[in-house]
């Protein structure tokens, strides 16, 4: 049986393409987007009491990997980009239904003329324009798990890179982005299975293109400029 779901609503992130958005939520809590409702959803009543919870689970698709298609394994980027494990024992975008899963913290809620009530959220993993299917609150007492095994991605902040931005290049971006930034691109936007030192890379966030490279485990912005 074939089942049909529509978007309630749409994310509007510093996002303008795939490259460099962070692995998973809240990895950057610096990150600040918005959560705007399609017309047909934009009901106050449908947000009754959500001011109460501090974050919410965000169902959504992963709208730039639709495929007719799907495989039964993936290469996770954090193995290296080589090693195959099971689609639903990773957060591949390449699934079935095309489902993404994220935890967000929510920061206000504001009534707008153009749009209706807006979510203000913090932590996204998402590009601008990902339709969002369904907005659940976090429960504490039931989805915190202190002791849950991480798999294989236990240990991922080994990761991190340090960041090298320049002041000058920083004051470019504006200032209430510049963490946000700097968070980003310590995660490593760069393809895992391109490694090679002092190619220039190129990072579309906020409505700059930020140029950077790495060497080992430095990351030098070379170059920031607006679109």
């Amino acid at each position: 049986m074939d089942i049909s779901i529509s978007p309630i609503a749409r994310m509007r992130s510093d996002f303008a393409t795939k490259f460099g958005i962070p692995r998973q939520s809240g990895l950057v809590e610096a990150l600040r987007s918005t959560i705007v409702f399609e017309p047909n959803y934009r009901n106050d009543d449908a947000l009754r009491g959500i001011e109460g919870f501090s974050h919410l689970w965000i169902i959504w698709q992963f709208s730039e990997a639709v495929r007719s298609d799907w495989s039964p394994t993936v290469r996770p980027p954090r193995l290296g980009g080589n090693t195959r494990m099971g689609v639903f024992a990773t957060r591949s975008p390449f699934r079935p239904n095309h489902l993404g899963l994220s935890c967000v913290r929510l920061l206000g809620v504001e009534h707008t003329p153009d749009n209706g009530t807006v979510l203000h959220i913090g932590g996204a993993d998402l590009m601008d324009g990902t339709p969002i299917f369904d907005i659940k609150p976090y429960i504490p007492y039931s989805d915190c798990h202190p002791d849950a095994a991480g798999g294989f991605t236990d240990g991922a902040d080994a990761f991190l890179l340090k960041v090298e931005f320049p002041q000058p290049l920083l004051e470019k971006l504006p200032p209430d982005r510049r963490d946000a930034a700097v968070g980003v691109l310590s995660h490593d936007p760069r393809p895992s299975y391109q490694r090679q030192s002092g190619r220039i890379y190129g990072l579309t966030f906020a409505g700059f293109d930020i140029r950077f490279q790495v060497e080992d485990d430095l990351l030098t912005v070379v170059e920031v400029t607006p679109l």
